[in-house]
């Protein structure tokens, strides 16, 4: 999945360690798309500033790293994922609580799901 380097998006190219190609960023998974979709969205809503988004995913790695992340580039959006979840926290946008449920629902949701089908969430996966 691509996303081309439009309005916002030129805006990343300050951000180090983006995979991407000749036209914007590239993604392995659609879930990686999705979370830096995610993190454009919240700043230019002003939720944060990427001077404040690129030390938070820069402490991600380096945590990552000191814990034995090869640094491959392969784990890229994990380390993404991690500063978008820390910095919804540190702003108050979910608590921590809340991004555990989320996640052990999406969990449950995704394992009733069949291969290839969407993962849709419903009320039990909240139990």
């Amino acid at each position: 999945m691509k996303i081309d380097a439009v309005g916002g998006l030129r805006e990343t190219e300050s951000v180090p360690g983006i995979p991407r190609d000749d036209h914007g960023p590239v993604f392995r998974a659609p879930w990686e798309g999705q979370a830096f979709a995610i993190a454009l969205a919240l700043h230019e809503r002003g939720m944060f500033t990427w001077s404040e988004w690129a030390a938070t995913l820069g402490e991600e790695i380096k945590r990552a790293q000191a814990a034995g992340d090869a640094g491959t580039g392969a784990t890229y959006y994990l380390h993404w994922l991690a500063a978008l979840e820390r910095l919804v926290v540190q702003k108050g946008l979910m608590s921590a609580e809340g991004l555990g449920r989320y996640r052990d629902a999406w969990d449950r949701a995704a394992h009733r799901t069949p291969h290839g089908q969407p993962i849709e969430l419903s009320a039990d996966d909240f139990f």
